[in-house]
C-alpha cells in the first residue's frame, strides 16, 4: 500500500525560511533511514506558495490561474514523502519518527489503488492507466 506523508505548511515555511544544515542532516538522516528500509519511493520539499498558483475550474470549463502567495497556511504543504507500507499503522510509525520540533505537523493518505475505484474503473481504464504507466517508467528511465 502506498501513502502520502504531507508536510504541513506553517508560517515559517511560507516565509520561505530554508531548514539549517543541522535539520537538512536529520532529515537526510531520516530519508536514508526510509531508503534503508525499503519504504521510500518519493519525497520532497515544497517551495512557499508566494511562488506557486491554483488553477480553478468554472462549470463552463473555463479556467481562472490566482498566483500565491495564499493566506490559509492551514490549507498548505511544505512537502511529502510517498511510502510502499504494510499499513496505514506502518505509515504512522514513520510519520513519528520524522525529525520534526514542536509545531510540525504530518498528515497521513493512502495514496489510491485500483481496487479503490470499484466497477467505475473498468478493464478498458485499468488498461489505459497501465499503458501510461509504462509510457511514463519509459520516458524517465535513464
Amino acid at each position: 500500500m502506498r501513502y502520502m506523508l504531507i508536510v504541513k505548511a506553517n508560517e515559517d515555511s511560507e516565509a520561505g525560511a530554508m531548514p539549517t544544515e543541522q535539520e537538512l542532516a536529520e532529515m537526510g538522516k531520516f530519508n536514508e533511514e526510509l531508503v534503508n528500509a525499503g519504504v521510500m519511493l518519493d519525497g520532497n520539499g515544497l517551495l512557499s506558495s508566494s511562488v506557486g498558483a491554483r488553477v480553478k475550474f468554472s462549470d463552463k470549463g473555463k479556467t481562472t490561474v490566482v498566483d500565491g502567495p495564499f493566506t490559509e497556511t492551514k490549507e498548505l504543504i511544505a512537502g511529502y514523502w510517498i511510502l510502499d507500507v504494510k499499513s496505514r499503522d506502518e505509515a504512522i510509525e514513520w510519520a513519528r519518527r520524522v525529525p520534526f520540533g514542536p509545531g510540525g505537523e504530518i498528515e497521513v493518505r493512502k495514496v489510491a489503488e485500483e481496487e479503490d475505484f470499484g466497477e467505475n474503473f473498468t478493464p478498458e481504464l485499468r488498461e489505459a492507466e497501465q499503458r501510461l504507466r509504462e509510457q511514463v517508467t519509459k520516458q524517465h528511465e535513464g
